[in-house]
């Protein structure tokens, strides 16, 4: 009796190592760039002394706050320089992750609002602080971080 040949035995083999060499390569669209920033930080709550009149949850980006969310205000100086809507970011000292879910008046220059809900003495044990973000940098062509912005420095 002689023994089958398994033909298909090397092709698969190389068709393995083939898919696990290039499946675990990092592309360029899945590099993200960190961004470190430091700037002030306060802190504000659902209430309508705070915010608008009506739904003090209700975020300028149209989105629901709930107490015990991770969200922050950003000035509009931010948004031009790539912290947008959803973006996430990290604060030096507080545990998680924050989303950004709203955007603050544009006389704000710099400065990101952390909220916390309904807690109005929190905010104010919080004060006013110089705090240190970091966040993963979408690529988006018009902002200050940008690789096209990069380039053409």
């Amino acid at each position: 009796m002689k023994p089958k040949k398994h033909n298909y035995l090397i092709p698969l083999l190389f068709l393995s190592i083939a898919i696990l060499l290039f499946g675990c390569a990092e592309t360029k669209k899945q590099k993200k760039k960190m961004t470190t920033m430091t700037l002030t930080a306060t802190a504000y709550n659902s209430v309508e002394h705070q915010t608008k009149k009506g739904n003090p949850s209700l975020a300028a980006w149209g989105d629901i706050l709930e107490p015990g969310e991770r969200a922050i205000a950003v000035s509009r100086d931010l948004i031009k320089l790539g912290l947008d809507h959803n973006e996430e970011i990290e604060i030096y000292g507080l545990p998680g992750t924050y989303i950004v879910k709203d955007k603050m008046h544009k006389r704000w220059k710099q400065k990101i609002d952390i909220y916390m809900g309904l807690d109005e003495n929190a905010a104010r044990n919080w004060g006013k602080k110089k705090v240190e973000i970091r966040f993963n940098k979408r690529d988006r062509p018009h902002d200050k971080f940008s690789r096209q912005a990069e380039d053409a420095r």
